[in-house]
Order: structure tokens, then C-alpha cells, then sequence
């Protein structure tokens, strides 16, 4: 066997190599392509429900505060059956609750979503603040933020939807004031996300709006979880 003989050879088995290789890259499935998962991908954080409901919201200054009051939202706590709303967030959201005859929660455990403590609730009136209900769209926020043009039928009917409230940590709820998620966000990161998610659910159920500040920190958030979903109303 010549010399030039192998050489060809050797070019022939190359080129029949290359050329299975060119039809196997042709003949995989598309959607293994389309669908393999990218990391850092930005197109699935934007496909996420809340971002994708984050980008439903509107972006707009913040009105001013001129003329707001908590009894612009209503009396209080609406009753409903002859239980107000505060004790029917106490009942949802604090496991063992104990309720009396006058549908006033006594006692229950809070696993407090932000801090991540656990609170042995009772009531009293020098304990029961160590829970508190959390509207978690500040009312404040709501007010300089759409909600001073609604009806106060509205109004009430935001201060009291049990999407809007949250039984919480008093003083981490004292500390929260009305600040939205571009100043206050809760110690506990791991709620962070479901927390920024309630708030852009609330917002999109009544038409508020974010701040370009507010937007942008609620987007950092649910960077950070890609599959975050909106709470049901």
C-alpha cells in the first residue's frame, strides 16, 4: 500500500466522520434546544407570574400625602357574621388558634413571616400587640398611590381583604411603617419574595400603582426567584 494511498484514505475517513457529525447536530430535536435551561436566563425571570404581573403595574410618581387618614379606609375592622376582621387574620394565619364566644382569638402560635420567629400569642390588652395585622400595601403607600381617588367603599374594601393583611410581628410591623419595598423589606429573606409577590397582587387587583424605584426593587427580589407565584385574592 502506497504512502499516497493511505493519505487518501485518511482524508476519506475524516470527511465520512465530519459528515455524520454535521447529520447528528441536524436531527436533534428542536425543542431540547429551545428549551434547555440557560443560567442567568433574563427571558425566564420574565415569564415568572409575578414579574409578569409586576410589569402589568404602572409607573408613576408618588402623589403627595396631603389629606390622608386612616378613616378615610373605613371605621376600623369590618365585621363579618359577628367576627371582625382582625380576628378572622388571627384565626387564619396563627396555628392552635382559640377562639371565645364573642369570636375574639384568646391565644394561638404565629410562625411570623418577618422575622421567622415564633410568637406564643395572647390576648391581652398588654399582649395582644405582640401580633399585629399587617395591611401589606401600606395604606399610606395605597393612598399617595391611586387609592385617594376611589370611593371609600373601595378604600374600606382594601383596608379589610384578607390578600392585604398578614397577623405579623408587632414591632417588625411598627418598624415597616408605610414604607413599600424600596425602603422596608422584612428581616426574614426568605419571605421576601412572597411578600413583594402579595404586594404586586394587591396593586394589580386594585389598580395602583409602583414608583421606578419601587418596580426596580421589587424586580431585584424576584430575580432571585424565577418561579415566584401571585397569591390567590
Amino acid at each position: 500500500m502506497t504512502e499516497n494511498y493511505r493519505k487518501r484514505r485518511l482524508v476519506l475517513v475524516v470527511i465520512l466522520f465530519v459528515i455524520m457529525i454535521v447529520v447528528l447536530v441536524i436531527n436533534i430535536p428542536k425543542q431540547n434546544i429551545v428549551n434547555a435551561p440557560v443560567e442567568g436566563d433574563k427571558n425566564q425571570t420574565a415569564s415568572s407570574p409575578a414579574i409578569s404581573a409586576l410589569e402589568k403595574l404602572v409607573i408613576k410618581g408618588r402623589a403627595p400625602k396631603t389629606g390622608y387618614d386612616r378613616a378615610k379606609f373605613g371605621n376600623g375592622w369590618v365585621s363579618v357574621n359577628g367576627c371582625d376582621t382582625r380576628n378572622i387574620i388571627l384565626h387564619r394565619d396563627l396555628k392552635d388558634a382559640k377562639v371565645d364566644y364573642e369570636c375574639n382569638v384568646t391565644s394561638g402560635v404565629l410562625n411570623d413571616p418577618y422575622t421567622g420567629k415564633i410568637i406564643n400569642f395572647i390576648r391581652g390588652a398588654n399582649t395582644s400587640s405582640a401580633v399585629q395585622i399587617d395591611h401589606v400595601v401600606a395604606l399610606s403607600d395605597a393612598w399617595q398611590k391611586g387609592a385617594q381617588q376611589f370611593t371609600a367603599e373601595k378604600r374600606a374594601r382594601l383596608a379589610n381583604d384578607p390578600l392585604e393583611l398578614l397577623a405579623v410581628d408587632g414591632p417588625a410591623n411598627n418598624q415597616k411603617s408605610d414604607g413599600d419595598a424600596a425602603t422596608w423589606l422584612p428581616p426574614n429573606k426568605s419571605f421576601r419574595c412572597e411578600y413583594v409577590a402579595r404586594q404586586i397582587a394587591v396593586k394589580l387587583n386594585y389598580g395602583l400603582w409602583v414608583t421606578r424605584a419601587e418596580h426596580d426593587a421589587m424586580s431585584d427580589i424576584l430575580g432571585k426567584c424565577p418561579n415566584q407565584l401571585l397569591p390567590t385574592p
